[in-house]
């Protein structure tokens, strides 16, 4: 969907002339009542759901949660994913060209925060008709985009579920997600973040920060469950087989290289960064990842999450994790105290699982469980889609 009209961002900024890419799933009922809208975290997109036909490997992000007879039933719900503004699967972002200047944005392209992509979500919506939406929901910096919309549009939302998400960003958070921003603008091929006009990609910085997001997404318990200290099969059969009886003994099974990959965590690690590389834009994970640490709702409340919330007005869902330590279970239980000091209407699960903060985006069966009853409450009152 095309929007030639000015948006003016947070920064004081404006963008015109840009597009948003969106999927629909379900059909939209007639009072337009069962419109559910599906907000994402920092690398996925607007393809929350499905298949798309003759493609493999193009399952959507969110697709246990999301489909016919799933927690949010697509038999009941008209549900819409949008790709934000800034990213790299279709809805213009930094590889795309500025009208103004006719040239690639490049790093040229405005700073967007959380607050500025509600405010284009909210202008698609109206383009489709949608003026109250039956439940926003999101999990991590999609679940601060729900948590956003109740802020800014509270007459607009009757329920947001916010899962393993938090009000804002610790200190140490915002550390991880810097080393991952200098590990690419460092790179030599990041160009001053014009790499486009030089016809090269800053691979090295993106893999290195796709490294250190993966291990702060993972619990101990799981890396260690998965991992362990397990060598590769290859480096197993060259030590068992190579060397002399005093070398293998003094290396203890180890060849103790600094350039090879011996361990199955470093393997996993640099394959999901090789992948990574090769399909996310550099400037797009700048521009994220800023959205993530410039998020605090409190922040013109002199801190004061529940003078902050006040505006809310909707019902909500949280669901925190209990390993996830990126998005740890007290900042879920900051905004539900926020809320309960407002007098607002929530329900909390706190979930026992051992994947960390990757849990929100797997098969818990208390979790689904608890997504699926609070949707299916949530389609008794509004109608479904009959």
């Amino acid at each position: 969907m095309h929007f030639a009209a000015i948006l003016p961002l947070q920064s004081g900024a404006s963008i015109r002339d840009y597009s948003l890419h969106y999927e629909t799933y379900g059909t939209l009922n007639a009072a337009k009542s069962n419109a559910v809208l599906i907000c994402h975290a920092l690398n996925a997109s607007h393809h929350v759901a499905g298949v798309y036909a003759g493609q493999t490997r193009s399952e959507g992000w969110w697709d246990n949660m999301i489909g016919p007879g799933k927690p949010v039933d697509t038999n009941q719900f008209f549900v819409i994913g949008i790709n934000n503004l800034g990213s790299c699967f279709g809805s213009t972002g930094p590889m795309h060209v500025n009208p103004d200047s006719g040239r690639v944005y490049g790093a040229n392209f405005p700073v967007v925060t959380v607050e500025d992509w509600v405010n284009a979500q909210a202008r698609l919506l109206d383009v489709l008709g949608i003026q109250t939406l039956a439940a926003v929901m999101g999990g991590s910096l999609g679940g601060m985009q729900a948590l956003s919309w109740t802020l800014q549009y509270p007459e607009r939302v009757a329920h947001a579920v916010v899962v393993a998400s938090a009000p804002n960003l610790t200190a140490e958070n915002i550390a991880f997600n810097e080393v991952a921003r200098r590990a690419i603008v460092t790179d030599p091929d990041f160009h001053g973040g014009h790499f486009y006009e030089h016809g090269t990609v800053p691979k090295r910085g993106l893999r290195i920060a796709r490294m250190i997001g993966h291990i702060t997404y993972l619990s101990d318990d799981v890396m260690n469950e998965k991992f362990g200290r397990q060598l590769r099969a290859a480096v197993r059969r060259d030590d068992a087989g190579g060397g002399t009886a005093h070398e293998a003994a003094n290396a203890g099974a180890y060849r103790y290289s600094t350039q090879d990959i011996e361990f199955q965590i470093e393997s996993y690690l640099r394959h999901q960064a090789d992948k990574f590389a090769e399909y996310f834009d550099a400037n797009t994970y700048l521009l994220i990842t800023r959205a993530l640490d410039y998020f605090d709702p409190a922040r013109t409340y002199g801190g004061d999450l529940s003078h902050a919330l006040a505006r809310a007005s909707c019902k909500f869902l949280l669901v925190s994790f209990t390993t996830d330590w990126r998005f740890a279970p007290k900042r879920s239980r900051e905004i539900v105290k926020a809320l309960l000091d407002n007098r607002r209407d929530v329900s909390y699960a706190e979930i026992d699982a051992p994947h960390g903060h990757d849990a929100f985006l797997l098969d818990d069966p208390r979790y689904v469980n608890v997504v699926r009853s609070y949707f299916d409450g949530i389609a008794k009152a509004v109608g479904g889609n009959p």
